[in-house]
């Protein structure tokens, strides 16, 4: 067992001797190596930071260029706005010029015209009811004349039936005086009215046009609403469109590199392997070289023990036990050293057999912790891609719904204007016709009261004249 034991701890001994000297010999090559592959991860890592800033100046380059967009989009409607504001201005400057000048001339015109023709109403109304009362007077000296004379010659009739007759004519007369007076006063309050009228015209025309200007502004205010929520959505999918693109171009580039990193460590890994394998053989040829190294040593040990045993033994013994004494001690002798040699001899075979299994074994759990590392990787890799995408998406999906609350929003603002504007609109149209109406009501009112301070609606009051000696 002290043999086995001193054996176990010199293949111990050569086993870390080897490796160490195949570890000084795959120093140099490793470093080469590990220079490398240094040299390719600070490749990919450069290639990838070059991708990831041109992915970034593009970025900012569409933004600038939808920016720009923007910009000439919000120009281009305000100098629609301001065109369509000269448009209107001019229109109405020139209608209210035009107003401006027939009003004038229908001021002056109607002032002069309105005296004209109220004095020659005035006149009118005067003869008229001159010629009319005259008229009645005639009338009434005939038919009182012809009354007269046939109450003189009718001398059968009572006074009564003559008295109602007489009653009967005079009713007649008052109903046929008041149908010609309301039709004078309504021919003549009807030319006061198409005076009237024709400021009403005037001012409905300026109003109309207003509106339809106006209607005209909201149109174009709503088209353009339109476009820029057109516009907006077109960029902000032309924007999401391109991250989503470069999104998918980045982690193409971090797969290949990863799968390239995957392919190269397991290559390194094969290649360790052969290069211990093609080793293998020369470390066992110097593990066992200084296992037999150590079984000459241990011999050496054991002669020289030998012989200080034998020269003891041949001290202390008799000189005729020395031949079997000598026998006897190098039969001991033989013996042992042929022991010690088989044990040295199945050590080296153990150590052959246990340092090729080791390998295998520590090769094959070499490959599969490499294995399961680069699947870790890979699935770490796939979740943070995935996450990332994910967060895009949601990203895009609060920018949508944010464009859409500034559109709905800038909408409702656009139609409380409209509404606004319009509900102005509608109330200086109701206070103009109000005030005209007004002074429409005014004016015939004075003209109501001008024809009573001329006599007309008292006709009917006169009285019929009395048959004179009744």
């Amino acid at each position: 067992m002290r043999w086995k034991q001193a054996v176990s701890g010199q293949q111990g001994e050569a086993a870390a001797s080897s490796s160490a000297s195949a570890a000084a010999g795959r120093s140099v090559s490793e470093q080469i190596q590990e220079h490398e592959q240094e040299a390719v991860w600070r490749e990919q890592m450069s290639g990838y930071k070059r991708m990831r800033r041109q992915h970034q100046k593009q970025l900012i380059a569409l933004e600038n260029r939808l920016k720009a967009e923007m910009d000439e989009h919000k120009l281009r409607l305000q100098k629609e706005v301001e065109t369509q504001a000269n448009i209107t201005y001019i229109e109405l400057e020139r209608l209210a010029k035009k107003q401006a000048v027939q009003m004038d001339k229908e001021i002056k015109n109607t002032a002069s015209e309105e005296k004209r023709i109220q004095q020659q109403i005035l006149v009118q109304q005067k003869k008229e009811l001159t010629t009319f009362l005259d008229t009645q007077k005639k009338e009434y000296r005939l038919c009182r004349e012809r009354m007269k004379e046939d109450m003189n010659e009718d001398f059968d009739t009572p006074k009564e039936e003559k008295q109602e007759r007489l009653s009967r004519h005079k009713e007649t007369m008052q109903h046929s005086q008041a149908e010609e007076e309301a039709q004078l006063l309504n021919q003549q309050r009807l030319t006061i009215e198409l005076l009237l009228m024709q400021n009403l015209d005037f001012v409905l025309k300026e109003l109309n046009k207003k509106k339809t200007q106006k209607e005209m502004e909201h149109a174009l205010m709503i088209r353009q609403d339109e476009s820029t929520q057109e516009l907006e959505s077109r960029q902000i999918q032309t924007l999401q469109r391109l991250r989503f693109e470069l999104m998918r171009q980045q982690h193409q580039t971090e797969l290949e590199n990863q799968e390239e990193y995957n392919n190269r460590r397991q290559r390194e890994l094969h290649r360790k392997h052969a290069l211990e394998r093609r080793q293998q053989p020369r470390n066992l040829k110097t593990l066992e070289m200084q296992i037999k190294k150590q079984f000459q040593d241990t011999c050496k040990v054991q002669n020289k023990q030998y012989k200080a045993l034998r020269n003891h033994q041949l001290e202390v013994s008799p000189k005729s036990d020395h031949k079997a004494l000598l026998k006897s001690l190098k039969e001991e002798q033989t013996r042992k050293l042929a022991q010690l040699a088989e044990q040295y001899e199945e050590s080296i075979n153990e150590m052959m057999a246990s340092q090729s299994l080791r390998l295998d074994e520590d090769q094959e759990a070499e490959c599969q912790a490499l294995r399961h590392q680069l699947h870790q990787e890979m699935e770490l890799l796939d979740a943070y891609q995935n996450k990332t995408k994910a967060q895009m998406e949601e990203q895009h999906e609060r920018e949508m719904q944010k464009l859409e609350q500034k559109a709905s929003l800038r909408r409702a603002h656009l139609e409380q204007k409209i509404e606004e504007e319009l509900a102005s609109l509608h109330k200086e149209r109701t206070e103009k016709i109000k005030h005209l109406f007004e002074r429409q009501e005014r004016e015939l009112d004075m003209f109501d009261l001008e024809s009573s301070r001329l006599g007309f609606g008292s006709l009917a009051s006169f009285d019929f004249p009395k048959e004179e000696g009744r």
